[in-house]
Formats: C-alpha cells, structure tokens, sequence
C-alpha cells in the first residue's frame, strides 16, 4: 500500500449520493479480517453486488466507464459507525483521495491515519465536479496537498487540512513514524536541565 501522499492526478468515480454511511461503504459481517488487505473486494457490497454476488450493472463502480484514484462523493461521507475497516475497504479499493462537501469526523482521522486524503470542498465545487464527470467520465482531477488545491471541471479550489496530518501524508509516516522522525529532537529536549 502507498503511504505518502503528495499529488494526485486522475480520473474520478463518482457516487452521487449524500449520507453514505460506514455499513454501506463497509457492512459489518465482512469485518472479521483484521489485516487491511482484501476490504476492496467489498467496498459498497450491497450496493455493488446482487444476493448471488453477480456484479449490479447500475451501480457506478461497475460501470467501465468510470475509474480512477479519486472518490467523489455527496456530503455527510463516512456517517455512522466509527468502524476504521470503512478507510481501509476504500483504500483496498484503489482509492487515495475522496471528495465531498463534508465528511464524518470519525471517518476523516481513519482515513487520514491510513493514507486516505479525504478533500473537503464547497457544495459548488462538488456540483460542478459531478457535472463535469458525467459530461465527460475522462475528466481529470488534480489534488496537490502541497498547496492544498483541488482542481477539476474548471474549477481550483482550496482545501483544509491539519498541519501534523499534512506532514504525516507528505512523508508516508504514521504517528510512530514521526515521532522517530524527530528523535534528534526530542532527545535534545530530554537533556535540557529542569528548573525545580
């Protein structure tokens, strides 16, 4: 699995409905794995597949037509549970970044504490992307955590993101990871004489 995290340019998948919760991107009898490989294969499995695991041809991410690294998603992504599987499924799937107009709080710390870039943008940008997708399913996107931009359908926009979060992403660390990073750091502190 790719950690770090800098920029991405792709063609996007887009799944056009709001309050997606954890059990619809994840459902809970697929949970009993505890390693982070293999969720893909599930991502939106009610959705996804029928009763006898045939693939659904309406659902979008059995359409051809649409892939790519980029979810883009309607608002309240990631409600519900606070399952951290809902990240890994996405990221199993193939997915480094996903977009909406509001995420989960929940969901948006699993997804950045397992290299998922989850991009909020306005309810305008977010309309306009999927407009553009439809209209032609090979439109770009371009992400740059750098200088948290988001650009697609003729439109730039600017993102948010935590600073820590920014640096882990940049880097491909996890927590334990940064905390070495600056070792030299914290041990130059360790050393500094307390005042009592």
């Amino acid at each position: 699995m790719s950690k770090s995290i800098n920029k991405v340019q792709s063609t996007a998948v887009p799944v056009k409905l709001e309050n997606i919760d954890t059990d619809q991107i994840i459902p809970a009898r697929f949970l009993k794995a505890t390693s982070r490989e293999g969720f893909g294969n599930n991502l939106f499995r009610d959705w996804r597949y029928n009763a006898d695991g045939t693939p659904k041809a309406d659902f979008i991410l059995n359409d051809p037509t649409y892939n790519g690294k980029i979810l883009v998603a309607g608002k309240n992504f990631g409600c519900g549970s606070s399952r951290e599987h809902a990240a890994w499924a996405i990221k199993d799937g193939g997915y480094d970044v996903v977009v909406s107009s509001f995420f989960a709080d929940i969901f948006k710390n699993n997804a950045l504490n397992n290299f998922l870039l989850p991009v909020t943008v306005s309810e305008d940008f977010l309309q306009n992307l999927f407009n553009a997708i439809e209209k032609d399913p090979k439109t770009t996107v371009s992400v740059d955590l750098e200088k948290q931009t988001i650009t697609g359908g003729g439109q730039t926009e600017k993102f948010e993101i935590n600073d820590y979060k920014k640096t882990c992403l940049l880097n491909g660390y996890d927590d334990i990871d940064f905390l070495l990073s600056i070792r030299g750091e914290i041990e130059k502190f360790e050393q500094q004489p307390v005042d009592m």
